[in-house]
Formats: structure tokens, C-alpha cells, sequence
């Protein structure tokens, strides 16, 4: 393998040059056909010995070098068929890359369309028309005609800078006549005889060939030619262009940028430099940055598509200076150990610090591969344990600035910081966390509009995102650090809500507060959208959602509405563990009161809390409708504007009837058809089942009240059938054909015995003794339980013979009625006791 090759490419890393795309490399021989050279791999990188970006193509497996091509400013470079790129090497062969996939290919065609200022979106990098159809013809004739009579450039003297201006502003026109124009200012160094004329004119006070100049560099400018930069932003040549720039005709006063580089701006060595190249190019940099920021007009004036190529020539220059820190371990190693190091003064440690940052910023132009490298040389030098270290200081600069390193790291690859979060637990206290300590900077933000809290949010976020978490042998990163961040971090996020919350009132409702509370939720909101086991258990243990309902009653309307999201969303995710929590702990309460306490205003939360409901309704959510009509109906009762709640109602009243009628409708009974008023089986379970669950939910504190609210209901709700049954009781008798019979009784399903005597009630020879004793004007025994809403009450006979058509089974449901006894008979004790009389 030739690694000085290697090295020179600047792929110091072998074993990742394997992760570039994989292609098949062909040249075009003699006969006018392609040889395949083998499949390899291709990168487009920094290549110090040509000085440029190039395309660096190496053998798979062995890393043996099989082309290294500098991408040439007027190179034609064509993309076909969307995994092809073809072009042609001056004085030397064609050559053909040959993808083994599209986004390989659309990778490296942007780099090099990156490198001539060209967008990615054409097929030929140097055949762009930027003319409309209509136009081209005539585009045609006028090229034809330049390239037959060519251009001349006048004499470089004062007395032609008019001519001079006019002949380059005229050839901005067509690509053909900028390619032009470039090689012969090129050629025939114009540039620096155009700078001695400024010398000239700037001595003589010459304002009109000063302003001649300005239009003359802004053409060049806009010629948009990387060989035209390297030019002008030469270390004896820039100074003079940042001259001329100086004399914008459209500025009335001078401005003296010139004297502002020179005395104002110093490159600040918090580590000496000792490599000259990286020097000059750390100022070529910046000059050219402040050329760009703040000489060159408004993007109005300027489009900022005509100077991609300026933006392309900062972009490549931060990856060199980026490439040649990163190759000087030492440097680097000086750079933490002096952050580490108890002797070094705050202001020193302020300025490393900053030239970390800097760093880090300049890393994002790096390729994938080259960014995953140099993060990964910065963890092992302890970048983590540092930034952990300043976060815990008092210095408002450093914790700000390693905040911006560290969401750096975090953006990039979310999964080291979590693996080292992990391996620090195993260590260290809670209070000492780097997500912790993140946490706290959040919570203690200065800044009235929380901007650095909103920053520090969004780390948060990408860190417990489950989306960017990636499975391990055994067991995945999800369970892994979601099961540690909540029993370790989550207290320390939702520490001031709690704090904030502990009285029927926001105990502290200043704006500042406010938006801290609207961030917290904002991550307990996607929290809930997003973990679907932990945060459930964490809200239903810690009550959450009532603290968080609390904060409806601040005065800011932000606030309200977070917390109101929040509820809306657990809503959303149609969990009936949620929504059974809803009921128990009433958490439509808070949401009524500030519905009436915002009145007739029709605003964003009045909006809010109509489309909780109008969800509620449209998904039909039958826990929650009936808890908010039997509860909270009247609150809303006068809302005529929409009918959401008055559907809600319905909803409900057509529920109820539906459980009514599978079990009869006595009010409208007559003697003269079969009505068996009785459930079949399969409901039966079914309502059993929910009467169950719903029964493992009553606290043992309230069970009493509960009981007696339902032996009122029964009262209530039975009444007319009791009278029923009692003004029927004369007729029962008359058609018992003289024989007598005790009237029918009204029983409550709550009861396993009471419904093994009706089964025995059944045989030919059953006797009134085997009935209960409750008479039809009295309520049944209260239950040690009380049973759901679904429940209902059963007339029953004590002897099939004694009456005709009030009750009627057959002999076959005998079988079913076993069944059923022998399926109570096999219930837990626990529900056996529940249910016993």
C-alpha cells in the first residue's frame, strides 16, 4: 500500500476510506473504448500537493492509489444517468466513475459543482444557459459572432479605465464571454497592472477613475472564477482590493476598511502556530470573510447565487485550516491539557476555550467520514470531561461557550454523548451529571427571552430522542438510557413545575418563569408522544398532569396553552391507563374553570379546549364522554356557538340506552309478547369484565360514599319499575291459574348467589323459599362494592308455572346458566368477595 500517497490525500484514517461511495473506474483508450480499471472507492478531499480539492480514488480492499484528479475550475464535468460522471483530464485521458448507487454519485457531483460555483441541479458543470428558451437563438449567433472576432483587452492606462468598465460589465451577459474574459485577465495578469492604476489614482486623488476601478472589481467579482480569487486574495493583492472596494460611488463617505485590518483586527495565538501556511490562510480567511459580510453590497445588489464561488472559497479554506490543526497532535494535545490544567487563569481558559469553539464551528464544512474522525480524536483527548468541568463553573462566558461545543457534539452524533452520560452514572452522584448539569444551566438562564434555555432545550431533546438511538448486542440504546434518565434526571427537569405548582396557584407567575414552565412542558409533551412506557408511569406516579393543569390559572395565555397541549396530546394517544386517570384524579375540573373563567372571549384558548372536546367526540372516547357529561356537562351547557358539547350529551344518552335495552325496557312491557329481560352471555362477560376493571380502580377511603351513591341511584332509577311490577302484581296472580306465587322480585347483578338462585328458580320444582327476601318497593342489599354504571337489574319468577309472560326461559338455557354459575364459581377469592352478599 502506498501510505505516503495516502497521507499526502489527506486520508490519514485507512480503515474509513472504505465508507467513501464505491465505484468502478474507467479510462478511455485509443480505440475510443472504456477499460475498467477495477472497482475502488472515491472521495473528494483536500490533496496538499496539488493544492486544491481533487478527486482521490483508491483500489477497494488494498488502498492502493488509481487516480488523484484536481477538480479544475473550467474542467467539464457531465453526470449521466444519474450514477455516471464523465470528464476529461487536460493533456491526458478521459475518465468515467461508475456509482454503485445514486446518492454516492449526487455526493461527490455536488463537491465538484461545490469547487466551480456551479449548482448541483445541471448535468454539465461548464454548458450552462441561463437564458430563457426564446432567447437562445439569438444567444447562439451573438456567442458564434464573439468567438470569431474574440476580445481584446484595452490598454491597462488611466485614460481606458471607461473602456475598461464598460467591456467588462458587457461581458457578464453570456457564459461564453465570461469564460473569455477569465482567461485573458488571467493570461495576461491584468489584475495587478489594474492594481497599479489604483495606486495611481488613489495618489492623484483621482475620484473618477477610482470609481471606474470599483465598477471594475465588482465585474470581477461577478465573474464568479475561483482562479480570479486565489488571484485577488493573494497576501500582497488583497489589501489593494479591499482599496478599491472603498470607493463605492453609491456611498457618499469613505469608509476606511483598510485601517481597520491593519490596526483594529490581530490574530489572537492562545497556542503559538508554528506552521506559516496555517497562519497565512487563518488571515486569507477572515479578509476574505469580512470582503463578503461586510464590504460587498446587499444581496439585492449582489445575488447571492453570482458569488457561490466566493462562498465555495471560504467554505474549502475552514476545511484546510480545519485539516492541518486536526494533523497536529500535539497542538491539539497542548490545547486540552492547558484547559485541564488548575493553574491556568480564568482569561486564558476563556480564550482556549473560544478557540475550541471556533474550531468546532470550522468543522462542520468537513465530509461525514472526516467530521466523525475528528470528533472522535476530540473524545479521546477528554473534550466530554472538560465541557463537564466548565458547565459546573460560575463564568457565564465559559459555560455559554462550552454549551456551543457541546451541542456540536450533540447534533453530530447524539449516541456518544449518551454512552459516556451512561458510563459517568456508574460514577457519580445525580448532581454531578453532564445532563444534569445541562439541565441546570436550562433552568437557570439569565436571559429574559431564554434563549440560551431554548438552545440547551433542543440538546435535551436530540438526546432523548428514541429516533436517533441505535440497538446494542443485548439489549437497544433506548431501554438502556431511557431507563436511566428518568430515576436520575427526570426530578432535576421538572423540579421547578413541582415548585411552581404545590398551592391551588402558580406561586410565582412572572414572565421569565413563564417561559421556563412553557419549555419544561414542551419536553414533557414530546415525551409523551414519544416514550411510550416510562413517562406513563412517571405522570400516573408523580400526578403530573394535575401540576401541570395548575398553570391554566397563570395570567399569561403561552402558559395556559402549553399546559392544555400537553393534556390534549395524552388524550391523543387513545390509552385507556391515561384516561382512566383523567376520570380518577378530574383533571376536566381545572380545564371547565378556565373555560368559564375566559368567558365569551373568543380567542386561541377557547379554540383549544373546543377541540380537546370535539377530538373526544369525533373518536368517541366513552370513558371520557360519560366523565365529562356527568361531571362537567354544565359548565358547558350554555355554549351554543358549536355543538360539540351538546353532541357529547347525545353521545352519552345514546350510550345509556344502548346498555339499557340489552337488557329490556320494562316501561313499555306487555304481557302478550316474550320479553326475556335477560342479558345474553356474551354481554354479559363483557360488561362483567369492565365492572372488574373498573372495580380494581375505587380507592377502599371512598368505597362507602360510593355505595351509598349507588343504592340512591337504584332508588331513583328503579322507582318505576317497582310501581310497575307492584300495580302488575293482582294481574299476576289472576292469571296463575289460582295457583299462588310471590311476586316478582328486582335483583342486582352485583350478586353471584342471587344469580345461582335464579338458576336453580328455573327447575319445574323450584319453590319460593330459593328466592331472595328484597321486596320490589325496597332497593336491594347494598353490595360491598359498588358495580359499574353498566349494571342493570333483572325481574325474575320464583316459579316458571306460577306466571305467564313475564318471565318465560326455556328448558335449553338450563346448560347456559351452569355455565355461567361454573365460571363465577372459578373467580379469584378476591373478586369472590367482592361480590358476595
Amino acid at each position: 500500500m502506498d501510505k505516503e500517497a495516502l497521507s499526502v490525500s489527506g486520508d490519514t484514517d485507512i480503515s474509513n476510506f472504505n465508507k467513501n461511495p464505491r465505484v468502478k473506474l474507467y479510462i478511455l483508450n485509443e480505440n475510443r473504448a472504456w477499460d475498467d480499471q477495477g472497482i475502488a472507492h472515491v472521495t473528494a478531499t483536500f490533496v496538499s500537493k496539488l493544492k486544491g480539492i481533487s478527486l482521490v480514488v483508491r483500489k477497494e480492499h488494498e488502498y492502493t492509489l488509481m487516480l488523484e484528479s484536481k477538480i479544475q475550475p473550467y474542467t467539464a464535468y457531465q453526470k449521466q444517468q444519474e450514477t455516471l460522471i464523465v470528464w476529461s483530464e487536460p493533456d491526458s485521458f478521459d475518465y468515467a466513475l461508475s456509482f454503485q448507487d445514486k446518492s454516492g454519485c449526487d455526493d461527490i457531483w455536488e463537491k465538484i459543482c461545490q469547487v466551480q460555483g456551479k449548482d448541483p441541479s445541471v448535468e454539465i458543470t461548464q454548458d450552462v444557459i441561463e437564458q430563457d428558451t426564446e432567447e437562445m437563438e439569438d444567444d447562439h449567433f451573438e456567442d458564434m459572432h464573439d468567438a470569431s472576432t474574440g476580445i481584446v483587452l484595452p490598454p491597462c492606462e488611466v485614460s481606458r479605465l471607461e473602456e475598461i468598465a464598460e467591456l467588462f460589465n458587457g461581458s457578464l451577459l453570456t457564459p461564453i464571454k465570461r469564460e473569455k474574459l477569465t482567461i485573458l485577465i488571467e493570461n495576461e495578469a491584468y489584475v495587478r497592472k489594474l492594481v497599479d492604476l489604483f495606486h495611481m489614482c488613489e495618489d492623484l486623488d483621482n475620484t473618477e477613475g477610482l470609481h471606474h476601478l470599483y465598477s471594475i472589481f465588482k465585474s470581477l467579482f461577478l465573474l464568479n472564477k475561483t482562479a480570479l480569487f486565489e488571484i485577488m486574495f493573494a497576501d500582497d493583492v488583497i489589501f489593494d482590493v479591499v482599496g478599491v472596494l472603498e470607493y463605492d460611488p453609491s456611498v457618499p463617505q469613505l469608509v476606511r476598511h483598510r485601517e481597520f485590518l491593519r490596526t483594529q483586527t490581530k490574530l489572537k495565538e492562545v497556542i503559538p502556530l508554528n506552521n506559516t501556511e496555517l497562519v497565512q490562510k487563518i488571515h486569507q480567511t477572515y479578509r476574505v470573510q469580512f470582503i463578503q459580510d461586510i464590504i460587498l453590497p446587499a444581496p439585492s445588489v449582489f445575488e447571492e447565487n453570482l458569488l457561490s464561488t466566493l462562498t465555495s472559497f471560504i467554505y474549502f479554506n475552514k476545511m484546510e485550516i480545519v485539516t492541518m490543526i486536526q494533523e497536529d497532535g500535539e497542538f491539539l494535545k497542548l490545547l486540552f491539557r492547558q484547559l485541564a490544567d488548575d493553574e491556568t487563569d480564568d482569561e486564558k481558559r476563556r480564550d482556549l476555550l473560544l478557540f475550541l469553539k471556533e474550531f468546532c464551528t470550522f468543522s462542520q464544512t468537513l465530509a461525514q467520514q472526516n467530521k466523525e474522525a475528528f470528533f472522535k480524536v476530540l473524545s479521546d483527548l477528554g473534550l466530554l470531561n472538560m465541557l463537564e468541568v466548565i458547565m459546573g463553573l460560575d463564568d457565564p462566558v465559559m459555560k455559554s461557550t462550552a454549551v456551543d461545543v457541546f451541542s456540536y457534539i450533540v447534533e453530530f452524533n447524539p449516541s456518544m454523548v449518551r454512552e459516556f452520560i451512561l458510563h459517568e452514572g456508574q460514577k457519580q452522584d445525580d448532581d454531578d451529571l453532564l445532563i444534569n448539569l445541562v439541565i441546570g444551566q436550562m433552568i437557570s438562564d439569565t436571559d429574559p427571552e431564554m434563549g440560551g434555555a431554548l438552545q440547551l432545550m433542543g440538546i435535551i431533546r436530540l438526546l432523548i430522542d428514541p429516533e436517533n438511538m441505535v440497538g446494542k448486542v443485548q439489549k437497544t440504546e433506548k431501554s438502556e438510557f431511557l431507563g436511566f434518565f428518568y430515576p436520575r434526571c427526570m426530578h432535576v427537569l421538572t423540579a421547578p413545575l413541582c415548585a411552581n405548582t404545590v398551592d391551588d396557584k402558580p406561586s410565582k407567575d412572572d414572565y421569565q418563569n413563564a417561559q421556563l414552565l412553557s419549555l419544561i412542558i414542551e419536553l414533557l409533551t414530546f415525551c409523551v408522544e414519544h416514550h411510550a412506557y416510562h413517562i406513563k408511569q412517571y405522570i400516573i406516579n408523580k400526578n403530573l398532569l394535575s401540576r401541570v393543569l395548575v398553570l391554566l390559572k397563570s395570567r399569561h395565555s403561552f402558559l395556559n396553552l402549553s399546559a392544555l397541549r400537553l393534556l390534549r396530546r395524552t388524550i391523543g394517544l387513545k390509552d385507556e391507563i391515561y384516561h382512566k386517570h383523567i376520570v380518577k384524579t378530574d383533571l376536566f375540573k381545572p380545564v371547565a374553570e378556565a373555560f368559564t373563567r375566559n368567558g365569551k372571549r373568543y380567542n386561541l384558548f377557547n379554540s383549544a379546549v373546543i377541540e380537546l372536546f370535539e377530538y373526544i367526540k369525533t373518536e368517541d372516547i366513552k370513558s371520557l364522554v360519560t366523565y365529562f357529561v356527568e361531571r362537567h356537562y354544565k359548565s358547558f351547557e350554555d355554549v351554543e356557538y358549536v355543538q360539540t358539547f351538546r353532541v357529547l350529551k347525545q353521545q352519552h344518552e345514546q350510550h345509556q340506552d344502548r346498555l339499557l335495552s340489552r337488557t329490556g325496557n320494562l316501561d313499555t312491557y306487555t304481557p302478550t309478547i316474550r320479553n326475556r329481560f335477560r342479558r345474553v352471555a356474551r354481554t354479559m362477560e363483557e360488561e362483567e369484565d369492565i365492572w372488574f376493571d373498573q372495580d380494581d380502580d375505587f380507592d377502599d377511603t371512598d368505597l362507602s360514599t360510593k355505595v351509598d351513591l349507588f343504592k340512591t341511584k337504584l332508588e331513583v332509577d328503579y322507582e318505576p319499575i317497582n310501581k310497575l311490577l307492584g300495580n302488575n302484581k293482582q294481574t299476576a296472580h289472576s292469571t296463575n291459574f289460582g295457583r299462588k306465587s310471590p311476586p316478582p322480585k328486582v335483583f342486582s347483578k352485583a350478586s353471584v348467589s342471587i344469580h345461582s338462585s335464579l338458576t336453580g328458580s328455573l327447575s319445574p320444582g323450584a319453590t319460593p323459599a330459593s328466592s331472595p327476601s328484597n321486596s320490589p318497593s325496597t332497593p336491594p342489599a347494598r353490595p360491598t362494592s359498588p358495580p359499574s354504571s353498566q349494571d342493570h337489574l333483572s325481574p325474575v319468577s320464583a316459579n316458571k308455572q306460577g306466571i305467564v309472560g313475564l318471565v318465560d326461559y326455556p328448558d335449553e338455557d338450563s346448560e347456559e346458566d351452569e355455565t355461567s354459575e361454573d365460571s363465577d364459581s372459578a373467580l379469584p377469592p378476591s373478586k369472590k368477595s367482592r361480590l358476595s352478599t
